[in-house]
């Protein structure tokens, strides 16, 4: 189990809806137990409270399943917000064999709390699929206040037709006065460009409004798209993306100073290298922010970064490594047994074909793992070093873009808790899984090219376990 990153113990961490509420991040979920599999047995929303996203007070299942005959056998993603006194939560209820039966699969219900903690369904099934959308893929509604019209809108992911195949999804939406009778609006975004729309999210920074939707595709990346308009037109930025394809369903929630996105990082089947992704895994919480320019980036959040305690140096002076053809790397120090633990570099690149941040490595620095940016094709990725016998991992989607300025410094940081690493750069973020690590060791190299080392730290709680 992580020690820093959230995971309740025996379980699995599913799809986040996250609601700021009495002074705390109320995150609302599902645990999913993997018996026999993920999707195994049937679960209900489960909630933990947390005001530093390092301790997690665990309020058990709160939302609770229906029956194996009822609408809501598993009750999928939703949201959750207070109106007129009291908490609401619109949710998602999946049957299994419903589909079978000639009936949604998925429909739209609602529920009703004092006190976060016990809720009240109401109406039975709420909002089934609309004519001409798929009946078994109709879910992750997400409902905001829309002041200026005086009306509830509700968002949810949905695609036309039933040939999975064909990239018809698109995110719809109702409005409503009462929270009771809805209008359905029709496609609120339709770009057709993903197979389905996950985990929808809407809300504004300062004059522009940000859409996220978690795309259901191979790349499985939460994505989002920006206007001065709550309806539009949405325009992409250069890139749309927050983290690669281990984090998923990443929704946000603020609590009226600063915005953190709450999405899982995904276990790897048998937890080995080549495994392949699976649904599930361990709550990892960016903190957003927008840059000047409207786009926005993701940063490890200050209190993450303090309970990590005081970094220490690994290097005194600066060092520069230069190769004009070919590779030249230097050894930082050795990595803590325990984690978790925060890596932090300060990196100037002076017109390197690629450089790389090398994890894990053996005492003999040949075998290890390594993020890598690569100045000329505009990334940085992550793979095992060396990938070989072909291949011992499988790195598809653990990548970002990422333009490499020449003589700009950049502070560079790497969470490792349990089998996670988490890499943050310049507002960009990318998480993946290492299960098979040969060593402990940090090294950096560049290749065609010279890079600084400015600075070289390291800080470690030292209270939790190594993993086995």
């Amino acid at each position: 189990m992580p020690g820093l990153y959230y995971q309740h113990p025996k379980t699995w961490f599913g799809d986040c809806m996250p609601v700021f509420a009495d002074g705390a991040y109320q995150l609302f979920h599902q645990r999913d137990t993997r018996r026999p599999g993920p999707f195994g047995e049937p679960f209900g929303w489960a909630l933990a409270r947390t005001t530093d996203f390092v301790s997690y007070t665990d309020l058990g299942e709160v939302v609770l399943r229906g029956g194996d005959k009822d609408q809501d056998q598993f009750i999928f993603a939703g949201s959750v917000f207070e109106a007129n006194g009291r908490y609401h939560a619109f949710y998602t209820g999946y049957n299994r064999d419903h589909a079978a039966a000639g009936k949604p699969a998925q429909v739209l219900m609602h529920a009703v709390s004092e006190d976060l903690e016990s809720w009240t369904k109401i109406n039975g099934d709420l909002l089934p699929p609309q004519e001409g959308y798929d009946p078994d893929n109709w879910r992750d509604p997400f409902v905001l206040r829309d002041e200026e019209n005086d009306r509830w809108v509700m968002i949810l992911g949905a695609r036309k037709g039933s040939d999975l195949r064909a990239v018809t999804g698109r995110t719809v939406w109702f409005t409503s006065t009462d929270l009771e009778s809805w209008a359905f609006q029709g496609d609120f975004w339709a770009p057709d460009l993903y197979t389905m729309h996950e985990m929808p999210d809407l809300f504004r920074i300062g004059d522009r409004w940000y859409l996220l939707t978690t795309e259901y595709s191979d790349r499985s990346k939460t994505v989002y798209r920006s206007s001065e308009s709550l309806l539009g037109p949405w325009s992409a930025p250069v890139d749309d993306g927050f983290d690669g394809r281990a984090y998923y369903a990443a929704r946000s929630a603020s609590d009226g100073e600063r915005r953190y996105l709450f999405g899982w990082v995904a276990t790897k089947e048998g937890e080995t290298d080549l495994g392949a992704w699976q649904w599930g895994g361990t709550l990892v919480v960016h903190e957003v922010y927008q840059r000047a320019d409207g786009s926005l980036g993701v940063r490890i959040p200050d209190t993450v970064r303090a309970a990590l305690g005081r970094p220490e140096k690994l290097i005194g002076d600066p060092i520069t490594l230069a190769s004009p053809d070919g590779r030249q790397a230097r050894q930082l120090g050795e990595l803590p047994a325990e984690y978790p633990y925060v890596i932090s570099l300060g990196i100037t690149p002076q017109s390197p074909r690629s450089f790389a941040l090398r994890l894990f490595e053996d005492d003999t620095a040949t075998d290890g793992y390594a993020f890598t940016f690569r100045a000329g094709e505009r990334r940085i990725d992550f793979d095992r070093i060396p990938n070989y016998p072909w291949y011992r991992y499988d790195n598809r989607g653990s990548e970002r873009p990422f333009t490499v300025e020449p003589g700009r410094a950049y502070d560079i940081d790497i969470v490792v808790d349990g089998t996670i690493a988490t890499l943050y750069v310049d507002g960009v973020a990318l998480n993946v899984r290492a299960y098979d690590r040969p060593g402990r060791y940090l090294s950096v190299d560049v290749v065609d090219g010279t890079v600084t080392i400015e600075r070289a730290e390291l800080a470690s709680s030292g209270e939790c376990e190594a993993p086995a």
